[in-house]
């Protein structure tokens, strides 16, 4: 696949179209939607505090969508930093029904392929 230069203004677009991460089901939602979208080195840092590994937060997204989801998310103050070429840091404030916190995702724009490399959630007190 080849890489191409995208402006900041479509990077943000194209991932304001996928935050929250795991939570658009016009992306999929079987295990190997998710997977695709993740990056073979991906891992997570949850509201916690607690590392995941790539195979724990598939598990849990397969357990979840097993049953009707029903969670309501509104993401605001989404913002996109390029890190390196095609390497983006998306920053936002996440309410989860006023279950509030500041969310950070790493993309690679591999082609023409989203991929998450990276992802922490971290609750607003």
């Amino acid at each position: 696949m080849k890489n191409y230069k995208l402006s900041i203004e479509q990077v943000t677009e194209s991932v304001a179209a996928r935050e929250p991460i795991f939570h658009r089901p016009e992306f999929g939602t079987a295990r190997t939607d998710f997977e695709a979208m993740m990056a073979p080195e991906f891992w997570e840092i949850g509201a916690s505090g607690r590392r995941y590994s790539k195979e724990f937060i598939l598990d849990t997204l397969e357990n979840r969508h097993s049953k009707h989801v029903t969670d309501s998310y509104v993401v605001t103050d989404l913002a996109c930093q390029e890190l390196s070429p095609n390497l983006y840091l998306a920053t936002y404030q996440l309410d989860q029904s006023g279950r509030l916190s500041q969310q950070s995702t790493i993309w690679r724009l591999n082609g023409d392929v989203w991929e998450i490399v990276f992802h922490q959630g971290t609750l607003i007190a």
